[in-house]
Order: structure tokens, then sequence, then C-alpha cells
């Protein structure tokens, strides 16, 4: 059984307050995107690892292994105009392989661990998906106008995360469909095709870098 990996990393540094695209930026030593495909190389050997990036940023990436001596075996692949047109487009890179398993992941999330990656394939093989997630903390309410709001169970809600792991025969056929705006995650995908969602056992350190504050907390993590 062959293993994928689709790293998908088409961010900019808006919400960070900075001119470099987040998966960029350096963190512990190394840029963002770099200490996601260590964890993935890490966990196995022969992994065979996608990375989708805008073209625009295919210079500075290159530069950036130059500069760090990158040396990772991946496949770079052009994002497209949506996460969902970049997944397709990586997964529409892997050929004659009707048996494999693929998951996708976020490249901001540098804080995964081996143990969720191993359970996510782990349960994507038993199940045919798994899905990285975890339990709320707080109490939530929900919103029905700007006079109304209820209290919700929290515990009928999960966090969802990434990675996310499929049949890739399965993810090939959801993904054959148009584009929706319910897309908003590989798993939304494939229930829109009718696929079960199995929903595997995540971590709170499994970060996605959006804000500062959520830098810090990485670099606090990775050190740990």
């Amino acid at each position: 059984m062959q293993e994928y990996v689709i790293i998908v990393a088409g961010g900019s540094g808006s919400r960070m307050r900075s001119d470099i695209p987040k998966q960029f930026i350096p963190v512990n030593g190394l840029p963002v995107l770099m200490h996601t495909m260590k964890a993935f190389r890490s966990y196995s050997d022969i992994l065979k690892m996608i990375l989708v990036l805008p073209e625009a940023q295919f210079d500075y990436w290159n530069q950036l292994c130059h500069e760090f001596s990158f040396t990772e075996t991946y496949s770079l692949v052009q994002g497209g105009e949506t996460r969902f047109q970049s997944v397709k487009n990586g997964l529409d890179s892997i050929k004659d392989n009707e048996h494999a398993f693929v998951a996708v992941h976020d490249g901001v999330r540098p804080v995964i661990s081996r143990a969720i990656i191993f359970e996510s394939f782990q349960k994507a093989t038993q199940f045919g998906t798994a899905v990285a997630s975890v339990a709320l903390k707080d109490s939530i309410r929900i919103v029905e106008s700007s006079e109304k709001n209820t209290a919700m169970d929290r515990s009928a809600f999960r966090l969802i995360q990434t990675p996310q792991t499929f049949r890739i025969d399965w993810m090939k056929k959801a993904f054959n469909n148009p584009y929706q705006p319910l897309f908003t995650d590989c798993a939304s995908v494939l229930e829109f095709e009718g696929y079960p969602i199995h929903l595997t056992e995540g971590s709170y350190e499994n970060i996605k870098i959006t804000t500062p504050d959520d830098l810090r907390w990485a670099e606090i993590y990775l050190n740990s």
C-alpha cells in the first residue's frame, strides 16, 4: 500500500502582519513549511510527498531550499485559485495507483506528531476516511440574530484539523465534482459525494499558524 501526503501551502502574510507568506516565516531556525515537511518525512522514508504552492512562490521557495540546505524528496505542484483546486491539482499528479491512501495537510501546521500521522493512515485503511479533530474546551453559543443567542452542547461538536486521509479512489471520485462554497476542507468534499467521515484524535498542539500568537505557540511546542 503506497502512502502519499499532499501538503497545501498557499497562504499570505496578511493576518501575520508580515510581507512574507506565513508558510515561509522562520521559526526555530527553519521556515514553517520545512518543519511540516520534515515531520512527515520522519514518519516514513518511503512516503511520497507532494507540495502544492502558488506558481508565483516557486522561485522564492527554491531560494529558501538552497539557503537552508533543504534536501527532502518531494514533487512540486502548482496550486489553484481555491484550496479545492489546489488539492485537486496535487491529486491529479498521482498516476496509476488505485490502491493508495492520500493524506492532505496544511503547510502551516508544523507541530504534527508521528503518532497522529500514523493513526490517520491506519484508520483510513480501516474506514476509508480519517480526519483529525479535537474536542471543544470552551462553552459555545449559536448566534441566531443580534438579539438572540442560545447555549449549545459542546460535546456534540469537534474542531477539525489536518491531516485528513482518504482512499485515493474515493478521493478522486469526490474531487471530480464541481467546486461548491461548502467545500471548506477535504472532508466536506468527500461527504458531499456520500462517503462517511471517520474522526480521529488530533492534538491541541497541532495548531494552524494564522496570527503572530500562533507563531509564538508553535515555537514553544517545537522546542518541547
